[in-house]
This record gives C-alpha cells, sequence and structure tokens, in this order.
C-alpha cells in the first residue's frame, strides 16, 4: 500500500489529557500503516455528549463548527475517541436531515454546512480502506498467543442508524483486526454494553455494576487484557477492578487499554507517550512478558 495524503482527524479534549495515550497511539499506528493523521487546526469541543433535548440547538454549535471546519479540510473526518464519534456522527446525520435545524444551526456559527462530511472512526478506516492484509504485513511483533477481549461499549455501535459501521448486536470488526495482528479474541457476553459511563455522577453504585457485570465476564473467559476505543470505558474499567477484586472471590484483574496501544505496539512502536505508567491496572508486565514493550 502506498502512501496516502494525511486526513483530517480531530483528537478531542480528553485525548489531549486523561486519554493522550490513545492520541499518541492513534497516530503511531496510522503513519506506520502509512495513512497520517494530520490533526484539525482550531477545533474545539465536541460538548463530550449528543443533546436529546431537541430544541436545545445551541448544544449543536460545537460539533457544527468542528464540522464545517473540517469540510474546509477535505471530504473526511477521522475520530479516535467513541464518545467524539458519536457525537460528531449524530450531529451530522440531524444536519444532514432536518433543514430547518440545519439553517438555525448554520446561522449561530456564522458558517455554511450541509451535513456533506463523511465522519469516520479510525477502526472503520482500518477495516474499510487500509485493510487488515496490509495491517498483518505490517507487523514487528505479531500478538502470537495474546488472549484479548474486545469491547466495544454502547457510543461506538449506537444509535445504529446514525453511528453504527458495525452490527450493535454482534459486533466482528475489532475481533477481526486483533486477529489479523495475531491475537486470540476472546468470546464473553456483555462487550458491546455500557460499562456505566456517566452513571457515576448520579450513582456510583449503578456505575460500578455495569463496570462489573462487563468485567467479571472477560476475567472468567480468561483473557490477558481488554481493549477499546472510549477514554470513559477505559477509565471506568480500569479504575474500578480494585472495587470488584475485593468483592468478588476469584476475580482476576485484567488490564485495559486502547487498541491503538496494542496495536501499536505490535507495529513496532516504542510505547513512548502511550503513559502505560498511568492505568489503574499496569500492563506492562503482560507487555514485556510477551515481547511487545520494554517500558
Amino acid at each position: 500500500m502506498q502512501n496516502m495524503e494525511a486526513l483530517p482527524y480531530f483528537p478531542g479534549c480528553t485525548l489531549k489529557q486523561r486519554a493522550a495515550g490513545l492520541d499518541r497511539s492513534a497516530r503511531d499506528v496510522f503513519s506506520a500503516l502509512g495513512s497520517p493523521l494530520a490533526e484539525l487546526p482550531g477545533w474545539n469541543c465536541c460538548g463530550a455528549t449528543f443533546p436529546l433535548t431537541v430544541e436545545n440547538l445551541l448544544d449543536l454549535t460545537g460539533p457544527a463548527r468542528i464540522l464545517a471546519s473540517a469540510r474546509a479540510e477535505g471530504t473526511r473526518l477521522a475520530v479516535a475517541c467513541a464518545a467524539c464519534y458519536n457525537v460528531l456522527r449524530r450531529t451530522n446525520h440531524l444536519l444532514r436531515t432536518d433543514a430547518d435545524k440545519r439553517e438555525k444551526v448554520c446561522l449561530f456559527i456564522e458558517s455554511e454546512y450541509d451535513g456533506d462530511l463523511e465522519v469516520v472512526h479510525l477502526l472503520e478506516l482500518l477495516h474499510r480502506e487500509i485493510g487488515y492484509g496490509h495491517v498483518r504485513q505490517a507487523l514487528r511483533r505479531p500478538l502470537e498467543g495474546l488472549r484479548v477481549a474486545a469491547y466495544y461499549g454502547c457510543l461506538l455501535l449506537r444509535p445504529a442508524v446514525e453511528v453504527g459501521f458495525d452490527d450493535p448486536e454482534d459486533p466482528v470488526l475489532l475481533d477481526q483486526l486483533l486477529a489479523a495482528a495475531g491475537a486470540a479474541p476472546v468470546s464473553y457476553p456483555h462487550r458491546g454494553e455500557c460499562c456505566g459511563g456517566y452513571l457515576a455522577v448520579r450513582s456510583e453504585e449503578a456505575a460500578l455494576e455495569a463496570s462489573k457485570r462487563v468485567l467479571t465476564a472477560v476475567s472468567a473467559a480468561g483473557a490477558d487484557v481488554v481493549v477499546t476505543s472510549c477514554p470513559l470505558c477505559q477509565y471506568n474499567l480500569d479504575r474500578r477492578q480494585g472495587i470488584i477484586a475485593r468483592q468478588e472471590a476469584g476475580f482476576r484483574p485484567v488490564p485495559v487499554l486502547y487498541f491503538t496501544q496494542l496495536l501499536g505496539l505490535a507495529l513496532g512502536a516504542d510505547g513512548e507517550g502511550y503513559r502505560l505508567d498511568e492505568h489503574y491496572v499496569d500492563p506492562r508486565p503482560l507487555l514485556r512478558e510477551r515481547g511487545l514493550a520494554d517500558v
């Protein structure tokens, strides 16, 4: 595969702070595969959640401005964060299909935009354009024998009409990517269910139960590591394992990585900037044991 022109890329706020490891590893992966990511200039926060109060159009102006700015750069916008992807895709769908709301929002942002930008998640690009075959050829440290649990979460897949590029009930694309990198994808229930997300704002107990449901299934399935593309999912699943281990006899903590961190290491990256030392369940012993990193 020949080197491709750099693709406009929206990192989002969290990837500049808590989830900097996702940003750095995403750039490493796409550079290694000959399709570098070019950060969208002058981007702003997407708002973090898609507004469900349909008449409150002001909440759409943030993501709409991002879309209009990206359209000035090209016809597509790549996104790494599942939450940002959800907001931008749903906003784009609304602006494309509702002329009245589009006119009002465009008036607020003082830009003309008709919803013709394509918002694509990095996983979608790897599947549809770069191809798993090219990923396999580019491997420097295959993930042979590593049992990986792909966690999709809810924001990457739903609502399917507006967002999904994979089956929301039986997603496969992340599993296929991991298999192409040499890993052994682990089958387990709840991989497309909510981790607790923003529930923690109102009920830490409810959020803990949601995370526990996913993590106990992962642990029981014998996974060595969990991978996701959502900073909130990574944080929730990683941070709560100490509590779960105290509550559940036999629970085995499992490191939670971004899928780009694991793939970046497999493609030969040194892990610099991945912030692996900041994870609650330290992934470094496992990565060193498997010859994937010296960090």
